[in-house]
């Protein structure tokens, strides 16, 4: 059984390639999802908040991200951007969620909705972006 907080990060995912595509504002990708299945069970107030913040600060993440990519983020899928921006917003704002949370679920939601092999690539950037912006929490470890 998924958690709230997935369920939110999943609908967060689907509105925020809803926004890439058309350029949709928060509330028309609220009230077309919140009729969802299992929106009514997703936490709500994350939702607003990854979804208001990604349109937000869309620029400053993309200029975070953009050094961490082997390509410009213009031309990563709809999917792998919306699940990395969502990553690094987390990173970078909800300094609560561990960061190995925050990876692993960007992964599985690019497992659930991205291509075959695209939650690598997404589980390497935001790897890289966690040691820039969490770097005591993300440090590696040493081997004893």
């Amino acid at each position: 059984m998924k958690s709230a907080r997935r369920r939110s990060r999943e609908f967060a995912t689907q509105g925020l390639y809803q926004w890439l595509l058309s350029g949709a504002s928060h509330s028309e990708i609220e009230a077309q999802l919140s009729s969802a299945e299992g929106f009514d069970k997703a936490d709500k107030p994350l939702f607003d908040t990854l979804v208001k913040g990604v349109i937000r600060d869309a620029e400053a993440l993309g200029t975070q991200l953009q050094p961490l990519l082997d390509r410009p983020i213009g031309e990563l899928s709809p999917v792998e951007r919306s699940v990395l921006m969502v990553g690094a917003f987390e990173l970078i704002n909800q300094v609560d969620v561990p960061y190995r949370v925050v990876i692993n679920e960007a992964v599985e939601l690019t497992k659930t909705f991205g291509g075959s092999d695209g939650y690598k690539y997404v589980n390497g950037v935001l790897d890289k972006l966690a040691a820039q912006v969490r770097p005591n929490e993300a440090k590696p470890r040493s081997r004893s």
